[in-house]
């Protein structure tokens, strides 16, 4: 029998990178997080971390997260029977979801508000954000629930939904355009990256011969990423969701008028989903089928 406190300590050291912030987040010493990671490894008889900094799983540590996530998946749906049995328990039930952060501004807060009394407020979200690239590594290290990804192909143990596209263009402020001409080598100019795992610049640039870019401002935020290429700062590749109105009020000015990049999105889930987290999903499809392109 698998003692699931070692899982649970396993899961922090990977999710918190490292041993001191995991003792953090389980209130438990550091000391007491190694215990655990050595008592497991005692008994499954082969280690289940690389000590590297931040830690890596081992093949059987990403087999027991992958393994924990979804016992986590039985845990919701019997946490949910019991919100339905007993009016008076109103423990959240967290969901750990991996997204992209351009879908995290745009269309994903209503796909999480499942209009179903027996849900609202009672599913607890941590979401992990990455550029959409990445985000599957966090399923196949056992480490969400859920994940938002621009890959269509499942994990080992899970299933895939496609949500539809997010539409991309390039765009920059009047100030940036007045200062540097629509005539430049955009490649020479100054540009925005999410960060260093985000290629949709590289991809726009690729399409029109121009080149790598040679001036990167690389922003973590979708706000600050809008709000980077307003004041001037460079020209970047923003959602069509997030452009808003922007270019009808002059605020921002389409490079490229003809030219956009369609970003596939793909809801990834475990098999063992829980019949609550089904209903997450499925409102998350009906609200893509509204607002990404299909």
């Amino acid at each position: 029998m698998i003692d699931y406190p070692l899982l649970q300590a396993l899961a922090a050291v990977i999710t918190e990178k490292g041993f001191e912030k995991a003792s953090k987040k389980l209130f438990i010493t550091q000391s007491a997080v190694s215990r655990r990671i050595r008592q497991l490894e005692s008994t499954l008889g082969e280690p289940v971390l690389v000590r590297s900094q931040p830690p890596k799983l081992t093949v059987t540590g990403q087999r027991l997260l992958n393994h924990l996530q979804q016992v986590m998946q039985l845990e919701v749906a019997l946490g949910m029977a019991n919100i339905a049995e007993d009016s008076a328990y109103d423990k959240p039930l967290t969901v750990r979801l991996a997204t992209n952060a351009d879908s995290l501004a745009t269309w994903l807060p209503e796909a999480l508000a499942v209009p179903e009394s027996a849900m609202a407020g009672k599913l607890k979200f941590e979401l992990v954000v990455e550029d959409q690239s990445v985000t599957l590594n966090r399923m196949k290290a056992g480490e969400v629930m859920i994940c938002i990804s621009s890959h269509p192909e499942p994990v080992n143990g899970g299933s895939v939904d496609a949500l539809g596209a997010l539409p991309y263009k390039a765009v920059a402020s009047p100030a940036f355009i007045e200062r540097h001409g629509l005539d430049a080598e955009l490649s020479d100019l100054p540009s925005l990256v999410f960060d260093e795992n985000d290629t949709l610049q590289h991809e726009f640039l690729d399409d029109f011969n121009y080149g790598k870019p040679k001036f990167i401002h690389s922003c973590p935020s979708s706000e600050g990423f809008k709000q980077m290429i307003i004041a001037g700062l460079g020209y970047g590749l923003l959602p069509e969701l997030q452009i808003g109105n922007s270019l009808d009020n002059g605020e921002l000015v389409d490079l490229k008028p003809t030219y956009v990049i369609n970003t596939p999105l793909f809801w990834h889930y475990w098999h063992t989903e829980s019949p609550q987290l089904k209903a997450l999903r499925q409102h998350a499809l009906c609200v893509a089928q509204n607002r990404l392109k299909q």
